[in-house]
């Protein structure tokens, strides 16, 4: 039994979103590990610099390249770069996603005496909002998958891992499309995993629990004092670790589900949350 990551030397790596925080942490994992990785992101100078970053901090070759998860010419484009440059694919990690202020109630919930106020709850919130939270987390999985996934089809081997969030297994106040969007992910990620079974790939998904991110920060810290807000300080209490989770901690969990460690396991989701999908909260 190989216990390392050897087996992932010198694989292909594609990492859609890869420029954002988590994005960025897993490329490094990946980079840590010798898998050769195309960093693929909407904003091509982040995508760039990460992958200048990386390659120097790994010694791991590493390509930028810009894409957008809901323009499938787009990631035409982006594989025929990563054919070219490092190979055909063996592992898709779907990191592109995120909540919208568009797409977030101002109530956590309507009582008698905020009835007045539909427009702050869920009746307030436009369908767009739903629309694009919905789009990018799901619907971007499913088109990347579409692209990526054929060279590990072609090759009769590859693992694609999805990055869900644990609101999708206990959904939160406030963020409904959020919510739903990643539970799509989750039922995608069982219903891909029994499809492409029995042609070698492998489809998991990871469900971090809180972690500070660009799309969560707005909603957690309070901009004023630089502390916790009061739902930042709600969140800490539910977790029994007692923290937020850091980007890296969800390197190790990644590299496991990508090698043959994990060879015998697909269609699973997997919580990184110090605790809370345990906790009752008394």
């Amino acid at each position: 039994m190989n216990n390392s990551f050897n087996d992932l030397k010198n694989k292909v790596g594609v990492i859609t979103g890869g420029a954002g925080v988590i994005g960025t942490a897993l490329a490094h994992a990946l980079g840590s590990a010798g898998v050769k990785t195309a960093i693929l992101d909407i904003d091509l100078d982040k995508a760039r610099k990460n992958a200048r970053e990386l390659s120097s901090e790994t010694g791991t070759k590493f390509i930028g390249i810009q894409a957008n998860v809901l323009d499938r010419e787009s990631l035409e484009k982006a594989h025929k770069q990563v054919i070219k440059e490092l190979g055909p694919v063996d592992f898709l990690i779907n990191g592109a996603g995120g909540n919208a202020p568009e797409a977030t109630t101002k109530l956590e919930e309507l009582t008698n005496e905020s009835v007045s106020d539909l427009e702050d709850s869920f009746f307030g919130l436009p369908l767009e909002g739903f629309e694009k939270v919905f789009a990018l987390n799901f619907l971007g999985t499913v088109l990347s998958v579409k692209v990526f996934a054929r060279d590990m089809v072609k090759h009769k081997h590859g693992v694609i891992l999805n990055i869900s969030s644990m609101n999708s297994l206990k959904p939160l106040t406030r963020i409904p499309a959020y919510s739903a969007a990643k539970a799509s992910v989750n039922n995608f990620t069982q219903w891909l995993a029994v499809h492409l079974a029995k042609v070698g790939i492998r489809v998991n998904a990871i469900a971090p629990g809180f972690f500070l991110t660009d799309q969560n920060r707005f909603l957690v810290m309070d901009e004023k004092t630089g502390d916790y807000s009061p739902r930042g300080k709600k969140i800490i209490a539910n977790t029994p670790m007692g923290k937020f989770g850091h980007p890296d901690d969800l390197q190790g969990t990644a590299l496991f589900l990508l090698s043959e460690m994990s060879g015998f396991i697909t269609g699973i989701v997997l919580p990184v949350d110090g605790g809370y999908s345990a906790f009752g909260g008394v």
